[in-house]
């Protein structure tokens, strides 16, 4: 029953990363609550904090009524790859002061991606049904 929230964090981060062998959650325990730890690969923080934070926002709303349930306060640190700086001290990049450019059209080949994207909705809304039948 103690380690639910780790095993739920580490569920729904595989489910969303690229890399799901390099997620990692340390679990500990004090006076102020419990505090997990996630690492995942580098490449996949965009996918794991999400468009201005929603999705590390939403985990963490779900932590806490998965803590609520069990009457412990329950936080989610995500650490930062080795090397990085703090995202609020980065300079920007030649990239991001560029000027947006128009995106290109389709591809004739475009619809391979389409039943790949249909599948990845499909699978998730299938786990996501797992995830309401599990006692939470």
């Amino acid at each position: 029953m103690q380690d639910m929230d780790k095993e739920f964090v580490e569920y729904v981060v595989k489910a969303l990363v690229g890399h799901p062998e390099d997620v990692y959650v340390k679990r500990s325990v004090d006076d102020m609550g419990v505090l997990l730890e996630l690492s995942v690969n580098p490449e996949d923080m965009g996918k794991v904090i999400g468009k201005a934070g929603a999705t590390a926002k939403s985990i963490r709303t779900l932590l806490r009524v998965l803590g609520s349930r069990n009457d412990a306060r329950v936080n989610l640190k995500i650490i930062e790859p080795e090397g990085a700086e703090p995202r609020d001290h980065r300079e920007t990049s030649a990239n991001d002061r560029a000027e947006p450019v128009a995106p290109a059209a389709a591809p004739a080949d475009a619809e391979p991606e389409r039943d790949a994207t249909s599948e990845m909705v499909a699978r998730t809304k299938r786990e996501f049904a797992d995830l309401d039948d599990l006692d939470l």
